[in-house]
């Protein structure tokens, strides 16, 4: 049996469906974080499979970017975290309605 295309596509899915599941349910910035992560993820495994699959090498350029902007995105929000959480002493997203100073 080889793995074609269609079994990367599902996995993406899947992956997608979890992310988007624990964006919608977490109240821990934390694992928001890590939600979308697997969201990102998910849209990287879709790119590359489809680029492998057209023998083009585009979607692996768009996973490569995908991949440099979730890398800033966790730098900047857990440099935001480690702040948050050294002020209030929890990251619970419900605590946090405002971010004066």
């Amino acid at each position: 049996m080889e793995i074609g295309l269609n079994h990367y596509l599902v996995l993406s899915t899947i992956l997608f469906a979890i992310g988007l599941v624990g964006v919608m349910r977490r109240k821990n910035l934390l694992m928001l974080f890590f939600a979308t992560e697997i969201l990102l993820n998910s849209v990287n495994v879709a790119f590359a499979a489809i680029s492998h699959y057209y023998g083009d090498l585009t979607g692996q350029m768009f996973a490569f970017f995908v991949i440099a902007i979730a890398a800033s995105e966790v730098a900047v929000g857990l440099g935001l975290l480690v702040v948050w959480h050294k002020r209030h002493n929890n990251i619970d997203l419900d605590n946090m309605t405002s971010m004066r100073g």
